[in-house]
């Protein structure tokens, strides 16, 4: 079955537990993550505690529906976090990654692992049910490209997820709000919070960061401009955390308080749709989309 999806000119060559499809480029962003979710230790902490809450399970099943009996390939899949939280008997689970440990750690969970560039991807096109992106995006040199990369493996009525990349306009700090943000670094490594317990972690794991700064980040606008030339109905969910399905009826959810003040010191406020952590897109591509291939 997987080697049925693949390009005719796709190279790959097996190494240990996973396939390596070759990088066509390595890039500053690249080598970060490589780093930071191919080391074992800290891939493993990033799957027991991040993205595998019921909160998350609840929405995911609300965007993407059960995944049993089908094709499904994660894009910057990481150590498998989308899988191991919601579960499911697919046909096929591809995982792309550029994180050698990270692939490793997928593999035990039952994906295809492949070590390749989710900008360029070893697939042939609208070959997947389902194409998930998680928390992914903003750790990619272009975002737009990896989205249509996403979009181009979809099959007709196939489903394109997003979820967890951060919303510009929540994540835009002003004034105070952007001394608290940069000094938060210092405090976190003070008390090895989280990801932060070295220097070295938290060092690696901010540069893999690229598009998650103060000014940056995902828009409404940025899914729909580059899906739906694509053939694809586009809706945007803006959400915290702590909410599940009923993100897709429009409820933001709580945030934390850090949050809240970080909105109210940026003049924004923290109720309000565009200062919700982050945004899940849900797009389905429609039968009569363009025909998208990969020459």
């Amino acid at each position: 079955m997987f080697r049925d999806i693949l390009l005719p000119n796709a190279k790959l060559k097996q190494s240990g537990v996973y396939y390596e499809s070759g990088l066509e480029r390595k890039t500053e962003a690249i080598t970060a993550n490589a780093t930071y979710f191919g080391n074992p230790q800290w891939a493993q902490e990033y799957l027991d505690f991040c993205h595998r809450d019921a909160h998350f399970r609840s929405r995911w099943l609300a965007a993407a529906g059960d995944w049993t009996d089908k094709v499904v390939i994660d894009l910057g899949c990481g150590p498998g976090n989308i899988f191991a939280t919601v579960g499911g008997k697919p046909r096929l689970l591809v995982g792309v990654d550029v994180a050698p440990g990270s692939l490793e750690l997928a593999a035990k969970l039952g994906y295809t692992a492949v070590l390749a560039d989710a900008a360029y991807t070893p697939f042939r096109s609208h070959v997947a049910d389902i194409v998930a992106i998680n928390a992914s995006l903003h750790h990619c040199d272009d975002m737009a490209a990896v989205l249509r990369e996403g979009a181009r493996l979809v099959k007709p009525h196939g489903l394109l997820v997003t979820d967890h990349d951060p919303q510009l306009t929540a994540w835009d700090y002003k004034g105070i709000a952007k001394l608290m943000w940069d000094a938060r670094l210092w405090v976190y490594r003070a008390i090895r919070h989280g990801f932060h317990k070295t220097g070295s972690q938290q060092s690696w794991g901010l540069r893999t960061e690229v598009h998650h700064q103060p000014g940056d980040g995902v828009t409404k606008e940025f899914f729909k401009s580059t899906l739906e030339p694509l053939g694809f109905d586009v809706h945007v969910y803006p959400h915290n955390h702590q909410i599940g399905a009923e993100a897709l009826s429009g409820v933001v959810g709580p945030a934390q308080w850090k949050y809240r003040l970080g909105n109210v010191l940026s003049g924004r406020r923290p109720s309000a749709p565009t200062s919700a952590l982050s945004l899940m897109c849900v797009a389905k591509r429609r039968g009569d989309a363009p025909n998208l291939t990969a020459e």
